[in-house]
């Protein structure tokens, strides 16, 4: 069972690589658009149990409660091919009492050409009441832990954060 301790460093992103496969893409060798979030998704939960000692359904089995998707922003900067390794990361960027926002970035397999950003804001609920609720202390905790410090995503747009991403590259 997940449990936060305070005098572990937790990792501030998830990272993974992976080979786009045939039956993604498009009849030009594209990844589909669809499946980005496939691959963005699928490498987050791969990771996150590895890194942070946590699955996500232990938070639902115990409180009741989980994070649901209300919105996604997604630029398709560079096409993934078809049979092209890639390298997934993924961060928390950003959280309140009651969300998150996580940072998907798809990057050719060395890290120096940008594919794709996906912001995701989620909400987390009371699956029972069917509305918000604040994270349990010891979620939020970990949110601390594991959250890129010093983000905040008020001040400034995706687009300049697409652009701050290429020009760290």
């Amino acid at each position: 069972m997940f449990k936060y301790d305070p005098d572990r460093k937790y990792p501030k992103e998830t990272e993974m690589k992976a080979v786009i496969r045939f039956q993604d893409c498009d009849p030009l060798q594209h990844l589909n658009n669809a499946k980005y979030f496939d691959y963005f998704f699928n490498a987050r939960e791969d990771q996150v149990p590895k890194l942070y000692d946590i699955e996500p359904s232990e938070i639902f089995i115990k409180y009741k409660q989980s994070w649901v998707v209300y919105n996604h922003q997604i630029a398709y900067v560079r096409a993934a091919m078809m049979g092209e390794w890639v390298t997934l990361i993924s961060r928390i960027i950003w959280h309140d009492k009651q969300n998150v926002l996580v940072e998907y970035v798809m990057l050719n397999k060395e890290k120096t050409q940008l594919k794709t950003v996906l912001w995701t804001h989620l909400r987390y609920i009371d699956v029972m009441k069917g509305r918000s609720a604040d994270h349990p202390e010891v979620i939020e905790n970990y949110l601390k832990a594991a959250s890129i410090e010093g983000f905040d995503h008020n001040l400034i747009t995706f687009n300049e954060r697409i652009k701050q991403i290429k020009d760290g590259l």
